[in-house]
């Protein structure tokens, strides 16, 4: 199966949905062994069409992507590689040129500044990104943008930058909607939105006021709820068919509107809840 693609700001496409290597797969220790289950799913979501793969330094899982490419295949120039940089955001051309060696690639597709909060200032933000522009100069990385951003981080960035980020991954789902028009804001600066944790409404966010609406929406397009909405990562074969069938699946505007409205009256965040309020839904 062929994907969709989206085109970034720069001009580039990036494929619709990617498999994730964190969440799940994530190493609490970096030294935790090499994971061949997560080599085995990975060739096997490519085998099933899967283009973009979603990776970071901070998962420890870069070494089992680098594998998994080799093995399964497909020509490097067919593939879409995101990685992030996280600790290493001090020294950026170290952190790329590790990442880059775990990977086993010439460079990477997608390059992100993967959170703001491990700045201590704004000035290191800045200079971070100035260093990720370096990285998209030198080849090293297709294009490059954020992770975790909240609006005041990207303004910081945007004073200084040369190179506007072209993307911002970030936790977006029903019971997370970003207030405040954020998303339109950066869509309106050239910067495309990618999220995670999607199916947190039937997950973490379980029970809660759609647990409903979603079973009975899925059961009318004949899929299970967790093919409602878009996902990056699983364990499983059978499920990952699931979220392929739901590339096509194309709800109703009055399903869009009834999942939206219901959303917006449950607020839950996954994602370090900790560094908000308890009603903040930026």
């Amino acid at each position: 199966m062929t994907f969709p693609t989206r085109r970034l700001g720069d001009g580039n496409a990036i494929p619709a949905i990617g498999f994730g290597t964190g969440t799940t797969w994530y190493k609490e220790d970096p030294n935790e062994p090499f994971n061949r289950d997560l080599v085995e799913i990975l060739k096997t979501a490519i085998k099933h069409g899967f283009r973009h793969i979603d990776g970071s330094d901070a998962y420890g899982t870069e070494e089992e992507i680098g594998v998994a490419i080799k093995e399964s295949g497909v020509p490097r120039e067919e593939l879409f590689v995101t990685t992030k940089v996280l600790e290493g955001i001090y020294d950026v051309p170290a952190a790329i040129k590790a990442s880059l060696a775990k990977l086993q690639l010439g460079y990477v597709d997608l390059y992100l500044l993967h959170s703001p909060y491990v700045a201590k200032k704004p000035s290191d933000l800045q200079n971070a990104w100035l260093a990720i522009e370096e990285v998209k100069k030198s080849g090293l990385a297709k294009s490059i943008g954020v992770s975790n951003h909240q609006r005041p981080h990207l303004e910081t960035i945007l004073e200084v930058a040369t190179i506007k980020p072209a993307l911002n991954q970030l936790e977006f789902h029903p019971y997370l909607q970003r207030a405040y028009g954020y998303l339109s804001w950066m869509r309106e600066h050239g910067i495309e939105v990618a999220s995670f944790n999607g199916l947190t409404p039937i997950r973490s966010g379980s029970p809660g006021p759609l647990d409903g609406p979603l079973a009975r929406i899925a059961k009318a397009h004949g899929v299970t709820e967790n093919a409602v909405v878009p996902v990056t990562t699983t364990t499983k074969e059978e499920r990952m068919l699931e979220y392929i069938k739901a590339v096509d699946l194309k709800l109703n505007p009055e399903e869009v509107e009834e999942i939206t409205r219901i959303g917006f009256t449950h607020h839950f965040r996954a994602w370090a809840p900790d560094r908000f309020g308890p009603d903040d839904r930026s």
